[in-house]
């Protein structure tokens, strides 16, 4: 009787484990800052941390212009941030793809409309949607 009785609260677990499961897959665990994103066009040059330089932009065309929040007075110059697009209106964002950006600019609009404002290939990396304003998350790499 013991033997049928631990199958029994075995079965009972393994029951709840898969329950749980099903509830817990689209559950994702966030370990950066969470902010939100814009797209920008160009013209691109001249940027606050490189000038006129044609160098300056990564493989890609990845970058981004920072906010003051992130901007530290320049430092934030060739930073390299890892984003993700978490959620925004329409379900913009292409599942849980990321992108690697390199922070050439200061935001150039006053105040800035997002955390970041992407380049057009940066923000395609991660959304559907060109025109909206997406909520990320964001870690430094």
């Amino acid at each position: 009787m013991y033997m049928f009785s631990n199958l029994v609260v075995n079965m009972r677990l393994v029951a709840m484990l898969i329950v749980l499961s099903l509830f817990c897959r689209d559950v994702r665990l966030v370990s950066g800052d969470i902010g939100t994103a814009t797209s920008y066009g160009p013209p691109y040059i001249p940027t606050k941390c490189f000038g006129s330089r044609q160098d300056q932009f990564p493989p890609g065309n990845l970058f981004v212009a920072v906010s003051e929040g992130l901007w530290d007075n320049g430092a934030a110059c060739g930073r390299r941030y890892r984003l993700r697009c978490l959620s925004g209106r329409n379900k913009p964002c292409k599942g849980g793809a990321t992108v690697d950006v390199k922070v050439v600019d200061l935001c150039n609009k006053s105040p800035c409309p997002s955390t970041v404002a992407m380049s057009a290939d940066a923000f395609a990396a991660i959304s559907h949607s060109p025109s909206t304003r997406i909520n990320v998350e964001y870690v430094q790499i």
